[in-house]
């Protein structure tokens, strides 16, 4: 807390001209302190007579980290069916359990699950947590955390995973905030110190100019939230057996002060991005928006989906939806066509787990190429036409032939 020592104070207002919070007034010659202040200490700095301070209280390790056991992820539930997510979730939670030795575990969350705990089972998981009520079927903040908090509690996992889709963006930081633990969101990384067993989270900092790893020592359980189409799932393997632990919570866990009216989901006419096989995608070479007509071009004949750089919706020459990044979506297609795109760590955080990656750019030292399958150094304007009439060529040729 931001202490004031009202017997040095002067009463000169460098404090209250220096808060950007408006969290510091200058009363009766008195600095006084208000309920915005994020201790952020800039008052501090700029204090002259030293009258004021932080009382810093740090954290203790808590008490009993040995107690806490386990790799938990959580399996979201919607529309009907397991989110993708939650696969890619129990890929990356299975290799994390197995070098801590400790089981791997999901929790299920929503109403109707029908066999859902055995998917789960069947892509990795040792135990499936089961809530399954009517009063879930719609998310809620406060319902899903107020569920989730109480399995934490009573079972203590030291790891808990999620996705970092709009459900878990949502109610997860809320649950790291009733645990009183810290939470590292859109993880790209995850792995296991070996000396000590901690959780090493990794993800974009500063902009994505470079890759922070972050780590919980002194709390549990250890938090963070996965980007989509980051993690590669495990494959379907119908022996494996598991147990599933249907959890009844209390009946006023279960109240929300959030009602759903109604769940609606979205209808496009154009091919997701985040589920083509193959995305053809435009940057800042392309020079124009008439230049995206060549790649929307070959993304058609490929039965793909066109995607863009940042650079390229900043310019406003394709929507937003269309955009792979940091600050766009995470695609893992089975092709990825770098067209024009030099390859800024913030757009290849977003597409770098793609099967095989196809760049084309002039400049033959972009960091595109770092990550690229197959590399063409050249004048985009003269490779993709060349490149959309062979194919055409090629299928004109097929046809006639057959």
């Amino acid at each position: 807390m931001l202490k004031i020592d009202v017997e040095a104070c002067i009463g000169c207002g460098v404090c209250e001209d220096t808060c950007t919070f408006g969290a510091i007034k200058v009363e009766d010659g008195v600095a006084v302190v208000g309920e915005t202040c994020t201790l952020c200490g800039n008052c501090v700095d700029v204090c002259e007579v030293g009258a004021l301070s932080i009382d810093q209280v740090e954290k203790k390790a808590a008490a009993g980290l040995e107690d806490w056991s386990g790799v938990w992820i959580y399996a979201e539930f919607r529309h009907g069916r397991i989110a993708p997510v939650a696969f890619e979730l129990l890929g990356a939670g299975r290799k994390l359990a197995d070098q801590l030795g400790v089981m791997l575990s999901a929790v299920l969350l929503g109403s109707a699950l029908g066999d859902s705990a055995a998917s789960l089972i069947a892509h990795g998981a040792d135990k499936v947590y089961q809530v399954d009520n009517p009063a879930l079927a719609n998310f809620t903040d406060d319902a899903y955390a107020n569920v989730f908090e109480d399995l934490v509690r009573e079972y203590q996992p030291e790891i808990v995973l999620a996705g970092a889709t709009a459900i878990g963006r949502s109610f997860i930081p809320r649950l790291a905030t009733m645990l009183g633990t810290g939470l590292t969101a859109d993880c790209t990384d995850l792995a296991i110190r070996a000396e000590d067993g901690a959780l090493l989270q990794t993800r974009p900092a500063f902009g994505g100019n470079i890759m922070a790893t972050i780590e919980c020592p002194s709390t549990r359980p250890q938090m963070a939230t996965v980007r989509p189409l980051v993690m590669k799932p495990n494959s379907r393997d119908e022996s494996r057996r598991g147990e599933v632990v249907d959890y009844t919570p209390d009946s006023a866990r279960l109240q929300s002060r959030v009602k759903v009216l109604r769940s609606v989901k979205e209808e496009s006419d154009e091919l997701n991005i985040t589920e083509a096989d193959v995305l053809v995608a435009g940057g800042r070479g392309l020079e124009s928006a008439k230049g995206f007509e060549m790649v929307r071009e070959l993304a058609g004949l490929l039965g793909g989906a066109t995607a863009a750089s940042r650079a390229a919706v900043d310019s406003g020459w394709i929507p937003y939806p269309h955009q792979v990044g940091q600050t766009g979506k995470t695609v893992c297609p089975k092709i990825y066509f770098a067209c024009g795109i030099s390859g800024a760590v913030q757009h290849m955080v977003g597409m770098q787990s793609s099967d095989t990656i196809i760049a084309i750019n002039r400049d033959e030292k972009a960091p595109i190429f770092e990550v690229a399958t197959y590399g063409l150094v050249g004048d985009i304007f003269e490779i993709l036409p060349k490149l959309i009439d062979r194919i055409r060529e090629r299928r004109t040729g097929g046809s006639n032939r057959g």
